[in-house]
């Protein structure tokens, strides 16, 4: 019967791993004190007057907002935004991806599409809002489309740059042995770049979220930023405030998703 071995740490390894986790505790600490006292002087200053309560709000006023949201559909909102953000997102990122890997397979594609790429990427697509309305309709295949436009041409000018980027050393060898193009990517190419797919996807994802609130500003029945426009509407500020602080909390969280999915991918490349 075999007996499972399990290494032993140095002392010196012991003590960086103590000093990193006290490091960890203390940034989290910091991060969490920081956010008490800005509540603390936030709520502190509008009872005294320092600032309007009716226009920035406070902390009593919008927990008071959340309870009320919570009984009157709140939830509904939130995944509304949720489902046509990741829904954008994950057609931005696959699409992007795609487009991205034909362009490196075709150069002469790529240097054809380039300044094409460079102007739709600084083209504000809110400016498109109108049209996309009038060619997706109204409605949340209009939201998707607008945070697809958003998300895309990012996902491309990532995804190439760093296909571009690959260590040409590498390639060299694959070539002189007789690999195909086909083998040169899957081998080497996308396995180099999986730490730049991850990027592009942390970058996507809030830039998709900032396609649907813009979206939804624009036409939506439900969803955050439908609250937010509803709230300005009719100076329900509170509920402004309430809607924003909701969409803070939903970026982070589908951020750490996607870290938390790198971690996972990378952990499991390493032990295969």
């Amino acid at each position: 019967m075999s007996r499972k071995i399990t290494p032993t740490l140095s002392p010196q390894r012991r003590l960086y791993l103590k000093t990193e986790k006290r490091r960890r505790q203390r940034v989290l600490f910091t991060q969490i004190g920081i956010l008490v006292l800005f509540i603390g002087w936030w709520e502190i200053a509008a009872r005294v007057g320092l600032i309007d309560s009716f226009i920035f709000s406070q902390p009593s006023r919008i927990l008071d907002t959340y309870l009320n949201m919570a009984q009157n559909g709140l939830l509904t909102h939130i995944g509304v935004t949720v489902f046509e953000t990741l829904t954008g997102f994950l057609l931005g990122a696959v699409t992007g991806t795609v487009l991205a890997v034909l362009l490196w397979w075709s150069p002469f594609a790529s240097k054809v599409s380039e300044p094409y790429l460079v102007v739709l990427n600084s083209l504000p697509k809110i400016a498109l809002g109108p049209i996309i309305i009038i060619i997706a309709g109204a409605g949340t295949r209009a939201i998707v489309v607008m945070a697809l436009a958003i998300s895309l041409i990012v996902t491309v000018l990532e995804m190439l740059g760093g296909f571009h980027r690959t260590d040409p050393e590498f390639i060299r060898m694959a070539e002189t042995f007789g690999a195909s193009r086909a083998q040169i990517f899957f081998k080497i190419v996308f396995p180099y770049n999986v730490s730049t797919l991850f990027n592009s996807l942390k970058i996507n994802i809030g830039l998709s979220l900032v396609g649907v609130i813009a979206g939804e500003f624009l036409v939506s029945k439900a969803g955050l930023g439908y609250l937010i426009v509803y709230g300005g509407q009719v100076f329900k500020l509170d509920l402004v405030m309430a809607s924003v602080i909701i969409l803070s909390v939903v970026a982070a969280l589908m951020y750490e998703a996607v870290s938390l999915l790198q971690k996972l991918t990378v952990s499991r490349i390493e032990h295969s």
